[in-house]
């Protein structure tokens, strides 16, 4: 009986991914408007580290690249609002800055968005670079047209983050 081969993905050149061929990346757009933090960044991670393909392999770049629409108009659930704590930290004594989601929100509207997805990847230099592959917009208009980004299918997407088709009954 013969044995099926499993796939392992190899980094080609300088790249860290395909550049060509069927496992190039793709570009995908998906809309955050209303929806939770955590659960988008969930899927986001999935996405962009690669781990919603076949071909996932952990020392390489599989993933594709991801559009966030209304990455400013977020959800979080309860009171996170005003008692979630972000810290930052200068590097000099008493240097730690501590401020609410909201603050931060209002400074950086895409920074709670672009926190959550990396606190789910590993923190690699592989990490670092599959996060530049994620794009977050505020508002509905992207300069990315020309690379022709699809909208995310259904397979890599949860219940709460799929297009919300209204019930026909």
């Amino acid at each position: 009986m013969l044995q099926q081969k499993s796939y392992s993905a190899k980094q080609v050149g300088p790249h860290f991914f395909e550049p060509k061929g069927p496992n190039a990346p793709k570009w995908y757009v998906v809309d955050a408007k209303d929806q939770v933090v955590g659960r988008i960044a969930t899927v986001i991670a999935r996405v962009i580290t690669g781990k919603h393909k076949a071909t996932f392999t952990r020392h390489a770049d599989t993933g594709d690249f991801l559009i966030v629409l209304n990455a400013d108009k977020i959800q979080l659930t309860r009171s996170k609002w005003t008692k979630k704590d972000y810290y930052d930290h200068t590097d000099f004594v008493g240097g730690l800055k501590i401020k609410s989601a909201r603050e931060l929100h209002e400074r950086h509207p895409t920074e709670i968005l672009r926190r959550a997805v990396w606190g789910m990847t590993g923190k690699t230099s592989l990490a670092r670079h599959q996060m530049k592959k994620l794009k977050l917009i505020v508002g509905t208009e992207h300069e990315h047209k020309s690379q022709n980004p699809q909208p995310l299918p259904a397979a890599a997407t949860r219940k709460t983050v799929a297009a919300k088709a209204p019930k026909t009954a």
